[in-house]
């Protein structure tokens, strides 16, 4: 099976940047689509950005201009780059990866999340 963990969580002043990267591991035939979420206590999970194999990219109207999601498919990475950070960005981020694990098997993996917090 294909697992997909994120890194690069943490504190961050308003105004500041961050890079989140999420990392496909496992029995990896190709990858699809490869998104980024966040929930919000109180909120439901949301779709912040995503990218498909082609790299045709769609964002949420709060996040445009702000973030930017890219791919490196020779490390079956994603990246979120986040920039002009607001206090309302802060959440749990979650990766979502989909593709196949043989010719004809598909995966749909998420993975654990990680925090992204405003500092003040």
């Amino acid at each position: 099976q294909v697992q997909v963990a994120e890194s690069g969580g943490g504190l961050v002043q308003p105004g500041g940047s961050l890079e989140l990267s999420c990392e496909a591991s496992g029995r990896i035939f190709s990858i699809n689509a490869l998104a980024w979420y966040r929930q919000s206590p109180g909120k439901e999970r949301e779709l912040v950005a995503n990218i498909n194999s082609g790299g045709v990219t769609n964002y949420a109207e709060s996040v445009k201009v702000r973030f930017t999601i890219s791919r490196k498919d020779a490390r079956n990475t994603m990246y979120l780059q986040m920039n002009s950070l607001k206090p309302e960005d802060t959440a749990v981020y979650y990766c979502f990866g989909e593709g196949y694990y043989t010719e004809k098997r598909r995966f749909a993996s998420w993975g654990q999340g990680t925090q992204v917090t405003d500092s003040t």
